[in-house]
């Protein structure tokens, strides 16, 4: 394990933050639910970025010579469970790239977290594959505060002008619309519909937000009209008007 990420602990990649005491793996500050293998995998990927770390490895670390299980369903599932959580694909990865019956690579630059100090850049690996050091990371910049708008209402909005926006029931979904649509892959965005994981909201619907943490990205919030009245979607950014004009204005009224 390098130096720098065992007196750390946390790592930071991309949009996530893994912190290996502990054995969360966060995203925008919300805690994902990783635990057990999957968890276990990618502490060992970030302990060795850049490096191959074999199933062998992997076997042997995590499935006790004397535990009678299918090691190859076991690994292949643990895989496929934490590929989710970070919304990243085995053929086009940006975390973690497979080496076909050798293993695995984490491929993406890494951070160290450090509160005493800011963060640094440990490691990247280039578009061709080859593994580079990279340099320090700018200072830590403090988050800015999140608006007062928890309990206030907005309207759902479309800068496109269209009538119905697709509305995720929370950020994970949002990320696997954002995958498909980067994708254009518009059966994969048909079935999350089909599921129930995506609400075609009209333009205009009132909704009373409840939890909003990361306002630049969007907030969680309640439908307060339409066919989906009462119940709750994650209202991105660009989705929503809290005030007049830009969405992170003075909040509106918060009478229902």
């Amino acid at each position: 394990m390098p130096d720098s990420v065992e007196r750390a602990g946390r790592i930071r990649f991309g949009d996530y933050e893994a912190d290996l005491r502990a054995g969360e793996l966060r995203k925008h500050g919300r805690r994902l639910r990783v635990t057990g293998r999957p968890m276990q995998i990618l502490a060992l990927l970030l302990e060795r970025p850049g490096e191959l770390l074999t199933r062998k490895e992997l076997q042997e670390k995590l499935w006790p010579a004397d535990t009678f299980v299918d090691f190859e369903h076991g690994m292949n599932t643990a895989v496929q469970t934490l590929r989710r959580a970070l919304c990243d694909s085995p053929k086009k990865p940006r975390f973690i790239e497979t080496l076909p019956r050798r293993g695995y690579r984490f491929i993406a630059q890494i951070e160290a977290l450090s509160d005493a100090a800011a963060p640094q850049v440990l490691s990247a690996v280039t578009s061709s594959g080859s593994f580079a050091g990279a340099a320090v990371a700018p200072a830590h910049v403090a988050p800015r505060p999140t608006p007062e708008v928890v309990g206030c209402v907005g309207v759902v909005v479309d800068p496109a002008c269209r009538n119905f926006v697709l509305l995720p029931r929370d950020e994970m979904i949002l990320d696997e619309m954002e995958a498909c649509e980067a994708a254009k892959d518009d059966l994969g965005i048909s079935l999350l519909v089909a599921d129930g994981k995506l609400l075609m909201v009209a333009c205009g619907t009132r909704v009373k937000i409840l939890d909003a943490r990361d306002l630049s990205r969007g907030c969680q919030a309640r439908i307060l009209g339409g066919e989906f009245i009462g119940e709750r979607a994650f209202v991105p950014r660009k989705h929503l008007q809290v005030g007049e004009g830009d969405p992170g204005g003075e909040p509106a009224s918060t009478s229902d």
